[in-house]
């Protein structure tokens, strides 16, 4: 049997003429945090609800812990938590009450289902706020005792569907913390987000989806590399000055530079650092107006671009 959380091999799903899942494949090893990372409409969704056994594959293997999904949904479903991307929660109950109703709904005593609740409470960082009424919580506070109710039947592997989509900055800095906690703790989590820096800052996995197949898989500094070790990228005063050093990049043989007319900015990865000099006498002839030019790091918004086809 497979000691892997998840291991998909060749799943597919269609919806009519649709096909959300095409051959995809997913391996999540014991304590990693797995990020789903694709454009609109690329699978994502649909493979959670399909290891949350709430939707049936057409094809292929899916197993949960060692189980699978399709002979054994009522194994997978004792070993898992799920939190979709809205707070399921009730504004009318404290969150207290809220988890308390959870816990009961798992079949726990009334004595276990309040320990159970003071202990996800605390975990949560929501202690102050458990017996005020959820409509008075912020909409971070939401989404960890939404968090907290997936945990109160302490499943193996936590499930989320873009946690901390509409959240503000704070909020999402407070559920990232929540789920780095969680995964101290021995929990592993699949998560799908379309925030770049999101799955950066919490997967030791990433596996991006495109058409219903996985594209790439790996760190996200393996991911990174995949567009070159090193970024130069030069910002033009004017907009009609970025063809002109799209152009100019283009000589050095390092493929196609990407142009963000927006900030009016061109990016080319690169495996050598030194190109940076070949790169300024490439450009000394040009009558460009530059305002800045730069060797980085690339960022996980590049490689999604260069792996996918959003544009």
């Amino acid at each position: 049997m497979s000691s892997a959380t998840i291991q998909a091999s060749g799943v597919t799903k269609c919806f009519g003429k649709t096909t959300a899942l095409d051959g995809f494949n997913l391996v999540a090893e014991p304590g990693a945090v797995v990020a789903l990372l694709g454009p609109n409409g690329a699978g994502k969704t649909t493979f959670v609800r399909a290891v949350a056994t709430l939707l049936r594959l057409d094809g292929g293997e899916l197993l949960v812990a060692g189980h699978d999904a399709r002979r054994e949904p009522a194994a997978v479903r004792q070993v898992i938590g799920l939190a979709g991307q809205y707070a399921a929660v009730e504004p009318a109950m404290t969150g207290r009450e809220n988890l308390e109703m959870v816990a009961r709904l798992f079949g726990k005593r009334p004595r276990d289902a309040q320990r159970r609740a003071a202990a996800v409470l605390e975990q949560m960082g929501l202690n102050e706020a458990a017996d005020e009424q959820v409509k008075s919580y912020s909409g971070g506070m939401r989404r960890r005792l939404d968090l907290g109710a997936s945990l109160v039947g302490e499943p193996r592997l936590l499930l989320l569907d873009e946690p901390t989509a509409g959240l503000d900055p704070r909020g999402r800095t407070e559920l990232w913390d929540a789920i780095r906690g969680l995964v101290g703790l021995g929990t592993d989590v699949l998560l799908t987000t379309q925030y770049l820096d999101e799955a950066d800052q919490l997967a030791s996995q990433i596996v991006i989806i495109d058409h219903g197949k996985a594209v790439a898989s790996g760190t996200p500094a393996d991911l990174k590399r995949r567009v070159g070790g090193r970024v130069i990228e030069v910002r033009t005063r004017f907009r009609e000055d970025l063809p002109i050093i799209a152009a100019a990049l283009g000589r050095l043989d390092h493929g196609d530079a990407r142009v963000d007319e927006a900030a009016r900015k061109v990016s080319l990865g690169v495996d050598d650092a030194g190109l940076l000099s070949v790169a300024l006498r490439a450009m000394e002839g040009t009558e460009a107006h530059i305002d800045d030019i730069s060797l980085r790091q690339p960022s996980l918004d590049e490689v999604f671009l260069a792996l996918t086809d959003a544009r």
